[in-house]
């Protein structure tokens, strides 16, 4: 059933100052942040790149046969949205494969893991500025007949050139972080009526939860085009072994090594917390390993210092030749690849989710899970939320506030197997009982797809 879009009045010449002010605030942001991204471009080969993309100067090989607006394009920021749009992609080629489908992501990471292991995109590229310009130069590049923005990534210009071509925008997997609903509330008196005027340019949101749903419609989201569908993170598949983890189970049982544990994700002010809790372990197990995952790049260099400064050795992944054993002496192996860490989880006598023992917002806590291993993670799950909470209340996962108890877990679950097996199964449980969602989001998109393509939706 084709979604009517009933019209919504602004004030047209406020809203027109409001899109001016803020296209002039992303141009001033740009301007002011330039030094910091051409240094980053000269360290680590960041933004340069993509810069052309950026500005909206795509490959000519994405327009070959956009002859008509039947392409559908699919934005995810990052690698946690990437990999909860892989099920999503494939399952839109194999109900819709007339249709060119096109993947977009911000990140450098995104990108790589996009690259890496989603395949059946027709093309991967990366978002424009939040500039018209670029905007409008995508749009006749792809020719989209459907954009699909995973979770809540809202741009006013690209959601009011989509609304001036006569795009329909859908997002999925939707929600709305404690951080940016706090931020909308402190200044909703003076951005409430430009917001509600930029949601009012999409025409379907499918929220994760009820309360994100609530969130959306009080942001100004018109409640007549919010559905919950679930996460679809949960949908996600275990990674098949890789090299890496079979080349290291096997270090670990013939140097009779034990335990292993996994600390994945972890961001900047963190690694000093972990280090502190493994060398509670180490304490009692000094034939332990520890593998350390730094949730970004840029941090890997300051993981091996903190490691070194501990006095303990440090090796990196990178560093390892698969044809000979691992160094006995290294007593933490840094994980600076990208696409390793969910496999060896499966691997870990116990683990650790970052990005949660400071106030970082958390990181997925699924993955461990996946493998049948209880998650451990800090108090800081504002983005997963409904997930850390569903963990902890069933006995699935544990939130720990410090590096002793962080460090004390890992000791009770390595001394106690048959608790950490049990907590293991009810984490796997969970993930089996929450699945769904992706195949529920892929339903409503073709139908939409195919009621939009009969009958153009009508304008706000």
């Amino acid at each position: 059933m084709l979604l009517l879009r009933p019209a919504i009045f602004f004030d047209r010449r406020l809203a027109l100052h409001m899109y001016f002010l803020y296209s002039v605030l992303m141009m001033i942001g740009m301007v002011l942040l330039t030094p910091y991204f051409a240094l980053q471009g000269l360290r680590r080969g960041k933004y340069l790149a993509s810069f052309r993309q950026r500005m909206g100067h795509l490959p000519e090989t994405l327009s070959r046969d956009n002859s008509v607006a039947s392409s559908i394009w699919v934005h995810a920021v990052s690698v946690g949205e990437v990999l909860a749009a892989k099920p999503l992609i494939d399952g839109l080629k194999q109900r819709l494969p007339d249709r060119r489908i096109f993947l977009s992501t911000t990140t450098a990471t995104g990108q790589r893991v996009a690259r890496e292991r989603i395949s059946s995109a027709d093309g991967i590229f990366y978002f424009p500025f939040d500039w018209p310009a670029p905007v409008r130069r995508d749009f006749r590049r792809l020719r989209p007949g459907l954009v699909v923005i995973l979770e809540t990534e809202i741009w006013p210009n690209f959601m009011r050139e989509a609304d001036r071509a006569n795009i329909p925008v859908i997002f999925v997997n939707s929600r709305i972080s404690d951080k940016s609903f706090h931020r909308f509330r402190r200044f909703k008196p003076l951005i409430g009526t430009f917001f509600e005027r930029v949601l009012h340019n999409a025409d379907l949101f499918l929220a994760q939860s009820a309360e994100d749903a609530r969130r959306l419609r009080e942001m100004g989201a018109p409640a007549t085009r919010i559905e919950i569908s679930g996460n679809m993170k949960y949908d996600h598949e275990p990674p098949a072994p890789t090299v890496l983890g079979n080349w290291l189970a096997r270090q670990m049982r013939e140097q009779e090594r034990w335990p292993l544990l996994v600390g994945g994700s972890v961001v900047a002010g963190e690694e000093e917390i972990v280090l502190a809790a493994y060398d509670i372990v180490q304490r009692q197990w000094r034939h332990a390993l520890f593998v350390l995952a730094p949730r970004k790049p840029e941090r890997f260099d300051a993981a091996v210092r903190a490691v070194e400064e501990r006095g303990w050795k440090a090796i990196r992944r990178s560093s390892l030749d698969m044809h000979a054993p691992l160094d006995e002496n290294c007593d933490v192996l840094i994980l600076d690849s990208i696409g390793e860490l969910a496999g060896l989880y499966s691997l870990a006598d116990a683990v650790f989710v970052g990005g949660s023992l400071v106030p970082s917002g958390g990181h997925n806590i699924l993955e461990p899970a996946w493998f049948s291993k209880p998650p451990v993670f800090g108090p800081s799950m504002e983005n997963f939320r409904d997930m850390a909470a569903r963990f902890s209340s069933s006995g699935a996962g544990v939130q720990v506030a410090s590096a002793a108890q962080l460090g004390k877990l890992w000791v009770d679950l390595i001394r106690d197997p048959s608790r950490s097996a049990q907590m293991g199964r009810k984490a796997r449980a969970l993930v089996e009982a929450n699945r769904g969602a992706t195949a529920r989001t892929l339903g409503r998109i073709a139908e939409l797809f195919e009621s939009f393509s009969q009958s153009p939706r009508g304008g706000a």
